[in-house]
């Protein structure tokens, strides 16, 4: 499976807190209904085995990112969208930053391994 998604928010603006309690934030939230529609759309199956995962990332400016930073908010958003049914079924993680694209976004390979 391939998706063109937006580019997940960090692990800083996927997350809220009051006080002791953490819930998904706004930004959070907006980006899982986001994947949700490209997963409805593209009529994904979700998949069961072990996986590998290859992300290619394109920024949405020149900030400085920490490339692992938006994995989280990635991974669980394919997860609650049903492209898998859990995220620790994945083995294998390829993250790759290529060029700034205006808004952002992010490519994302799903493979079933063997």
């Amino acid at each position: 499976m391939i998706l063109e998604l937006p580019y997940p928010p960090s692990v800083n603006h996927y997350w809220g807190q009051s006080g002791k309690r953490r819930f998904i934030g706004k930004k959070g939230q907006e980006f899982r209904a986001a994947v949700l529609a490209v997963v409805k759309q593209e009529k994904v199956r979700t998949l069961f085995g072990r996986l590998a995962v290859h992300v290619n990332l394109y920024p949405p400016d020149r900030r400085k990112r920490d490339v692992d930073n938006c994995m989280k908010s990635l991974l669980d958003a394919c997860e609650h969208a049903g492209c898998y049914e859990n995220d620790s079924q994945i083995d294998e993680l390829h993250i790759i930053r290529k060029e700034v694209v205006k808004g952002g976004m992010c490519i994302v390979t799903v493979l079933e391994l063997p």
